[in-house]
């Protein structure tokens, strides 16, 4: 059992895993239920609910799903007696046969207490989880549009939280500023006035669609490039209403394409100061210029981490979206040799036994990530979650994916 309440950052990425995690899982039959009650609902018509979905199920005709789903309903029925009310922003529970064999029962359960209140009351047996009211709850809500434009080519993009992500490239037919042999040169303006015109418009109705879709989680729109034209498209009528009126800035850049996406949010970091990406770059360059001009107040590496963390100097804990450290249990194919060891999953690879030198086999494998947080948490550390959308990003996950910013000099 699971139990998620009293959000942070890092709980809140451990929710976007266990949606993620609960998302795959298949029933082999219809076995696995899902019950969502909404904040201010009455926990015990849940509970009266579920039982009548016994008698219901008592009837299924497979003794192994009716054993199963049974099985199931009784086990979110005993776990409802824990609550007196329905938690303030209701709660959601998983529960079913996850075994993979069949003919054998394996039966998890899983309760969230979500940081929103939930808004949908639901009931469903079925072969795969509903999971649709969770997603909602996790999704990125801090959300700019980015369009980069130049004569030769646009691309339109997206920042979600510290995600960049490009989703139209345009090529123009505008021609350069070129000789055009028997033409005027009045004339071969207006031809190319009027073509860049027309990529203008065609770029502008797409990003307006595009951006359209977000709707209110949409806070702002960028429009960048390396030369006038992005200045000629921002005040004009290219853009759908709606969307030109959540312009927050004009930006100069070198490039376009992907690169250009990258450099048009470097630039707009003044105007962004308060996303996600810039504050989490403004805490890596901190982390970054201590390590260079060795401050000691920076620290980095799973052992060095834990133990300044354990210590209490830890003011601010990083932990990269791609933490690679697990705790893996290896036995040996030719022996009895059993052993568990903290490292990366890649490394894992031709491990010999120090017992007969035989090939070691992972038996499995545990998250250490729980542990560090919540160690941090009962010292009153700050947690935070690093990408790798950003080179900095890259660069602190290449130093182990995990360290520190230290209150004091250890």
């Amino acid at each position: 059992m699971v139990i998620f309440s009293d959000f942070d950052e890092a709980e809140e990425k451990k929710l976007r895993e266990f949606v993620k995690m609960i998302e795959g899982i298949r029933g082999r039959h219809t076995e696995l239920v899902t019950v969502y009650a909404p904040a201010g609902y009455n926990i015990n018509k849940v509970s009266e609910q579920i039982r009548n979905e016994q008698s219901t199920a008592s009837n299924i005709k497979s003794k192994t799903v009716r054993k199963n789903v049974l099985a199931a309903l009784e086990k979110i029925i005993q776990h409802l007696k824990m609550y007196k009310e329905t938690p303030k922003n209701g709660i959601a529970i998983f529960c079913g046969n996850i075994s993979e064999k069949d003919g054998v029962s394996d039966i998890e359960l899983w309760v969230i207490e979500p940081p929103e209140p939930l808004r949908q009351r639901l009931y469903r047996c079925d072969q795969t989880f509903v999971i649709e009211p969770l997603k909602e709850l996790v999704r990125e809500r801090e959300i700019y549009g980015i369009v980069i434009i130049d004569k030769s080519d646009a691309d339109i993009g997206v920042l979600k939280g510290k995600h960049i992500t490009r989703i139209k490239h345009f090529d123009s037919l505008v021609p350069g500023k070129t000789e055009a042999g028997g033409w005027s040169q009045a004339r071969y303006a207006r031809v190319r006035e009027g073509l860049l015109n027309d990529f203008m418009k065609q770029v502008g109705r797409v990003a307006s669609d595009k951006f359209m879709k977000f709707g209110k989680d949409l806070l702002g729109v960028l429009v960048a490039g390396p030369g006038p034209v992005k200045e000629t498209f921002a005040d004009g009528d290219y853009l759908q209403y709606e969307i030109k009126n959540k312009i927050i800035g004009i930006v100069s850049i070198s490039y376009t394409g992907e690169y250009g996406l990258h450099e048009a949010v470097e630039r707009a970091e003044d105007i962004l100061k308060e996303t996600s990406i810039i504050k989490e770059k403004q805490i890596l360059e901190n982390f970054l210029t201590n390590l260079r001009k060795d401050t000691g107040l920076a620290i980095y590496g799973l052992k060095e981490t834990v133990q300044a963390l354990e210590a209490g100097s830890v003011e601010t804990l990083m932990i990269s979206d791609k933490f690679p450290w697990k705790k893996i249990k290896f036995h040996c194919r030719n022996c009895e040799f059993s052993m568990e060891k903290i490292m990366k999953e890649d490394q894992t690879f031709g491990m010999k036994c120090p017992d007969c030198d035989g090939e070691l086999e992972t038996s499995g494998t545990e998250d250490i990530m729980e542990e560090i947080t919540k160690k941090a948490d009962e010292m009153g550390t700050i947690i935070k979650e690093i990408s790798t959308e950003t080179n900095e990003g890259v660069q602190f996950l290449e130093l182990g994916g995990i360290g520190g910013i230290l209150r004091f000099k250890t």
